[in-house]
């Protein structure tokens, strides 16, 4: 198993008047290749978790092991976890600082460990999987970019260490709608590379598009793990959560009547429904 969990607890400010349990004793396991999506209300847990994933924050007990080794052990590789797992946060391009493309992206993989030849290698690939013109921008300073650059810098920053899993936070906040499926689009071609994807996200059309699987957190607890066309068309335990369904779904049961398969959670599988029922 790639990610491994074993009754994994953390509470912040421990001991004192403003002491919160985030996460409550938490089993999970993540295998290679698997694209996961995190939901649920805010304060729920999700950031803690993926926290405590990325090595970021120190459970108070409880194991994380990646590929079998556990990252909190005494003597443990932290430049191997930071060559396996790759973080973005919410607005990625506030991680900007260096004070060009080319240093802001390569400094991952230098203080990694990786030789100039495997930084050189790795900046390159990270420029082209987002689509960037490395030679345009390369001299540039990052803060001199539009807002959306900035976000695909910082991306590729990212990127360039190669990780095996990269961990998501809400990566698609304030992007247009185009914005959105252009980068659902870029994290599916990850995942077709072979990287695992975990993905904080309250845009439940691109989980239910792109999603292999999806954990519901309640109070620091997973309430569900299972197929996103399972949480999806459990609208009755999502709005006990104050939660939505996907669009698609959303579609689908206001059709109920008009005989529209109740399992549709999807654009895609709602427009082969429509025209399975409708086209002469």
């Amino acid at each position: 198993m790639l990610i491994s969990l074993k009754d994994v607890s953390f509470t912040y400010s421990a001991g004192t008047p403003f002491e919160n349990r985030a996460l409550n004793g938490i089993n999970l396991e993540i295998d290679k290749g698997e694209f996961v999506g995190i939901i649920g209300h805010t304060g729920c847990g999700k950031s803690t978790l993926i926290q405590v994933i990325a090595g970021l924050l120190t459970p108070e007990s409880g194991q994380v092991l990646i590929d079998g080794k556990d990252i909190f052990e005494k003597g443990y590789d932290r430049k191997q976890l930071r060559r396996t797992l790759g973080v973005v946060f919410q607005y990625p391009e506030y991680q900007l600082f260096e004070e060009t493309v080319d240093l802001d992206i390569s400094y991952g993989p230098r203080k990694a460990g990786y030789s100039e030849e495997e930084t050189e290698e790795h900046v390159a690939w990270a420029y082209e999987q987002l689509g960037l013109n490395r030679e345009a921008l390369k001299e540039m300073s990052p803060f001199e970019l539009s807002g959306g650059q900035k976000r695909k810098i910082a991306i590729a920053g990212v990127l360039a260490l190669r990780p095996d899993i990269l961990v998501l936070d809400e990566p698609i906040a304030g992007l247009d709608p185009k914005g959105r499926n252009e980068f659902m689009a870029f994290v599916r071609s990850l995942r077709e590379q072979g990287m695992t994807i975990i993905m904080i996200s309250h845009n439940m059309d691109g989980l239910a598009e792109e999603a292999t699987r999806i954990l519901v957190m309640k109070n620091g607890e997973i309430v569900k793990d299972d197929t996103p066309k399972s949480v999806f068309t459990d609208t009755e335990m999502l709005e006990s959560l104050s939660l939505g369904t996907s669009e698609a779904h959303e579609i689908a049961e206001m059709l109920k009547e008009k005989g529209i398969d109740q399992s549709v959670i999807t654009y895609s599988e709602l427009l082969e429904e429509l025209l399975r029922r409708y086209s002469s």
